[in-house]
């Protein structure tokens, strides 16, 4: 079966404000555990701050490196998931879920792509 990648992009700009929902939580633990069961889930994680990151480029022969926050950058990473599922269509249903669940003052989004094997 194959693997597709969801990257959650967040606009960390404008992030609403961090406080403890019970209910949020406690859907999505629900979906973690619903999807962990199904045997989609492989792995999923949320990534720290752009400005505890550094970008490494390589242009005109040579390597460079900025550290964050990339405040030039509107929506940038903040989690990912990657899922084995039937197909495509099964993966945007997955992903669709997950966005589902937030709070309606949320702006997220959830690019989803498969992975290439071989």
């Amino acid at each position: 079966m194959p693997r597709f990648l969801s990257m959650i992009r967040i606009d960390e700009q404008n992030l609403p404000a961090q406080t403890s929902d019970p209910e949020f939580e406690a859907r999505m633990g629900a979906l973690f555990e619903e999807i962990t069961k199904a045997g989609v889930m492989l792995e999923t994680a949320g990534l720290a701050p752009t400005s505890q990151g550094t970008r490494v480029r390589w242009e005109d022969g040579k390597v460079s490196y900025t550290d964050g926050p990339f405040t030039e950058t509107k929506e940038v990473v903040g989690g990912y998931a990657i899922m084995q599922c039937k197909d495509k269509p099964e993966a945007l249903e997955w992903a669709k879920r997950f966005l589902e669940i937030h709070p309606n003052n949320w702006t997220v989004t959830a690019e989803v792509r498969e992975i290439a094997e071989g």
